[in-house]
């Protein structure tokens, strides 16, 4: 079984799925001519330059714009911008976070792409209520219900699984650390802050998400900031060392110990489709709620969700741990060689935030554990969609009830089978999600963004 797992991960996650991933986001960025630089004022202005008139809505039975993007974004802010870009790191060298901005950036209209047909494709239920996802498109676009109920099946395992479980543990393991917060303690708090929220159903998850992401994102950053401010003649060394790294073509040639293009290339756009998941077809369940009326608005509200999500949020992570000092790739590379597990992700970013603040472990724990309850909230209101969409309103009550109670375990343990099994599902939502977008693809308009 675990031979199979494994296997089945390393084809998920292998170098032809990536090249998929980053030819779809070619595809979409070609066919709008390049619409994330050459419209830049007008998706800036249609999102964040709209927060001016309001965050609410009025509509019974939708969320807001803003709201909807909190949702999304709770869902990929998270250890994904912390263990993941330390991760890549390790395995890719500096190289690796050039190759995360360019999956990002073509990731951008992969999302917009996703989300345009969210809206497009989204229809009310007999209470009003909005119906939509990636698998809804892929049934009333494609026609194919088979893809749909492919889709809801991964995701619904993929929520359980890398959407609560795996951040549960992290969460936990990060706290009993820096704190000795007994993993029982956390768990029993998260299940029942949880339980609060999730059975309120969407407006309650997006209240505590567009208060929530705000909230950690702010703290995160300004802790990021003092040791980026405290180490500001080093910064333009490790930009220089991220540029030149990413086309480094042997080993030991112009950078740290031998990272190569293909370790680079490989770990970036990895570790970058993990963090913002542009692609998964996930986000989109959130986007559908908006109270928006315009398909290629809530494609800019994608958009931006990329943006902050990798451009800012694993850059500003990526600058800190080359900065501080704690940055070791001799080491890790020597070590990889051996066949030694090197340090891991989460352990590199805490020391560097040491390096610099009091207690920065202490402070990257905390940080962590509210960027994970944020997470495990947005992918229960997915993970719950799917269940809807597979058993009414009695498998979204099942899979409700079920997502809470194995909080507690999650936090307590979460073997490695389980985050090697919901790694490859959460990969495998993007294989009907692509071949969605490959085919409705030429429905996604741009001709409204004036």
């Amino acid at each position: 079984m675990e031979e199979l797992i494994h296997g089945l991960q390393r084809l998920v996650w292998g170098p032809g799925m990536l090249v998929f991933f980053l030819g779809t986001g070619i595809r979409f960025t070609v066919r709008s001519k390049f619409f994330q630089i050459r419209k830049i004022h007008i998706w800036m202005g249609k999102t964040l330059g709209a927060l001016k008139n309001g965050r609410k809505t009025e509509k019974e039975h939708s969320i807001s714009q803003f709201q909807s993007f909190c949702t999304a974004l709770a869902a990929t802010l998270g250890t994904g911008n912390i263990t993941g870009v330390a991760t890549a790191l390790i395995f890719g060298g500096p190289g690796a976070v050039f190759w995360m901005w360019v999956s990002a950036f073509f990731g951008m209209m992969t999302n917009y792409g996703e989300n345009y047909l969210g809206i497009q494709y989204r229809y009310k239920d007999k209470k009003g209520r909005w119906v939509g996802g990636a698998m809804v498109y892929m049934e009333r676009g494609l026609n194919s219900r088979f893809l749909a109920v492919l889709f809801a099946v991964c995701c619904l395992i993929a929520s359980l699984g890398m959407g609560n479980m795996v951040q549960g543990n992290s969460m936990a393991k990060g706290l009993e650390t820096a704190f000795g917060i007994p993993p029982f303690i956390t768990g029993s708090v998260c299940m029942i802050l949880l339980a609060v929220i999730v059975t309120g159903g969407v407006k309650r998850v997006a209240a505590l998400t567009e208060k929530l992401v705000p909230c950690m994102a702010g703290i995160y950053f300004l802790g990021a900031l003092a040791v980026l401010a405290a180490n500001w003649q080093a910064v333009p060394q490790a930009l220089k060392m991220i540029f030149t790294q990413a086309f480094q073509i042997r080993a030991g040639v112009g950078g740290a110990a031998g990272y190569t293009v293909r370790q680079a290339l490989r770990m970036g756009v990895a570790r970058g489709i993990f963090s913002n998941e542009a692609g998964l077809g996930s986000s989109v369940m959130a986007h559908v709620q908006s109270d928006v009326e315009s398909p290629q608005i809530q494609g800019m509200w994608g958009m931006l969700e990329v943006f902050i999500d990798t451009m800012v949020g694993c850059t500003v992570t990526a600058l800190v741990i080359l900065v501080s000092g704690v940055y070791r790739p001799e080491l890790y590379l020597n070590q990889i060689s051996r066949g030694i597990e090197p340090v891991d992700g989460t352990t590199l970013t805490g020391q560097a935030f040491a390096a610099v603040i009091p207690w920065g472990a202490q402070f990257l724990a905390a940080a962590t554990a509210l960027f994970v309850f944020a997470t495990i909230a947005g992918w229960s209101y997915f993970g719950e969609q799917t269940a809807a969409y597979l058993g009414k309103e009695k498998g979204a009550m099942i899979y409700r009830y079920v997502y809470i109670l194995i909080t507690l375990p999650g936090c307590i343990l979460a073997p490695s089978l389980i985050w090697d099994l919901s790694d490859a599902f959460n990969g495998m939502m993007a294989l009907p999600n692509l071949a969605a977008l490959f085919f409705l693809g030429k429905q996604v308009k741009y001709d409204n963004d004036r």
